[in-house]
């Protein structure tokens, strides 16, 4: 298939800080603990199946919920259970965590095969099984992704390798070294959701990607690589979706009320690792990276390691690190602790020193309407800020809000520093919270 060319949303350009991009990922040892959190995803928490004092072996089932909008848990490391305690999540809700300590055997649980798979519904049941939740940092469980109630109407897969967040290039990584499970697991998804086309977006800084990629389409039919301009937020899931295909997500809708699904390259490739070798997803690659990082790389590092264990394989702090962050710098969480654990939708643990992490003051607005011309749905930040501090919902909804996805654009290219992608965030939490009152009206 010919290379396609993208159509075009704003966004600004970031520097990509690509520091690890040649670096494939070096597995790390296995930890003397680890610290398995029970909510790893969007939905319910699961509750712990093991108690304290229990042996564990790696691929066991540790957590399960009986809600449908959650995914299960298993240990990523065999030893014994020593606490099951509590953990703050980085968006301040908490939850159990199941401290395991490691025996350093890795002895896999007996429950460990592949899954028989012949048909959709045994399809869909093996990816709910395997735990496996978006892995480009929503972390929306898959299963229900892949099971939309129109399935029938989806006819389209979008895989996402944009990778468009700066530092991070652990998908870049995916694209070059696991080339042949990400194209087993679009061929997987494309056989049991019955989809007749499948475009891959790459972002254009990543040229050998495109080229890899491109050569393995040529002889596929209803396979389209589309090359991306490098301009964040490229890999947001409505702006890829109107890059690659032309469909356009509306306010409220999913990805498939538009007839399309989209997954991360990395969530597609474990597909296919799951389905030969019934390993659930106990690990995760990560880029380590940041002004404070003395060693930056890409590491293979078990669910539940510590931040702490992670940055001293790579050489520990070079300077005092000021702020950590658990994602990108531009829409990722700053994390509280270095002893916050790998989670499942953890890509990039970077670190920076007090230079990268002085907060600049914050001025007037000038009303440059920078904000505006950098937003890929042109939304009004500026007003929205006004709204949200007259406390005015009417304002707030006709001026759509709710579309935000809290890129960052706004607060990046703001020349007065001013917060404008938090005001967005509880804006939306200000709606939230008033249709709650109201009773959805």
């Amino acid at each position: 298939m010919a290379l396609f060319q993208s159509k075009h949303l704003s966004g600004v350009h970031a520097p990509h800080y690509k520091n690890t991009a040649e670096l494939p990922p070096v597995r790390m040892p296995v930890p003397g603990k680890v610290y398995i959190s029970m909510q790893q995803h969007m939905g319910a928490p699961c509750q712990p199946l093991v108690k304290k004092g229990d042996s564990v072996k790696v691929g066991q089932l540790i957590g399960e919920s009986t809600a449908f909008m959650s995914a299960p848990v298993h240990s990523s490391v065999s030893g014994q259970v020593v606490e099951l305690g509590e953990i703050i999540n980085v968006n301040s809700s908490r939850a159990t965590c199941v401290v395991v300590e490691t025996d350093g055997e890795q002895t896999v649980h007996e429950s460990v095969r592949p899954p028989e798979v012949n048909d959709t519904a045994s399809f869909l049941e093996a990816v709910k099984a395997s735990g496996l939740v978006g892995l480009g940092g929503a972390g929306f469980p898959t299963f229900i992704k892949l099971n939309p109630k129109n399935v029938d109407e989806v006819d389209t897969l979008v895989v996402n390798g944009a990778e468009c967040e700066p530092y991070i290039t652990t998908d870049f990584r995916t694209m070059m070294d696991d080339t042949d499970n990400l194209f087993t697991g679009i061929a997987l998804i494309k056989k049991y959701l019955t989809i007749q086309n499948v475009y891959i977006g790459v972002e254009k800084n990543k040229p050998q990607a495109i080229e890899l990629l491109q050569k393995r389409c040529e002889t596929l039919e209803g396979y389209h690589v589309v090359a991306l301009d490098d301009k964040y937020p490229k890999g947001a899931e409505k702006v890829i979706a109107y890059e690659t295909c032309g469909r356009v997500i509306p306010e409220g809708k999913l990805p498939s009320d538009v007839g399309i699904i989209v997954s991360n390259v990395t969530s597609v490739a474990f597909i296919a690792k799951y389905i030969k070798t019934g390993m659930p997803l106990i690990e995760k690659n990560l880029t380590v990276d940041g002004s404070a990082v003395a060693e930056p790389k890409n590491v293979t590092a078990l669910i539940g390691t510590t931040y702490e264990d992670v940055i001293g394989f790579c050489g520990g702090y070079k300077s005092e690190p000021k702020l950590l962050i658990m994602g990108g710098p531009m829409m990722g969480l700053s994390v509280y602790s270095d002893q916050y654990p790998v989670v499942k939708n953890n890509n990039a643990v970077l670190a920076f020193d007090s230079v990268d992490a002085e907060n600049l003051k914050e001025t007037a607005c000038i009303r440059c309407g920078r904000c505006i011309r950098a937003c890929p749905y042109h939304l009004m930040p500026a007003s929205f800020e006004a709204a949200y501090k007259a406390h005015d919902l009417e304002t707030l909804k006709k001026l759509k809000v709710n579309l935000c996805m809290e890129c960052g654009c706004c607060s990046y290219i703001c020349p007065a520093r001013r917060p404008l992608v938090m005001v967005n965030r509880l804006s939306k939490k200000l709606l939230l919270a008033e249709q709650k009152k109201t009773g959805g009206k």
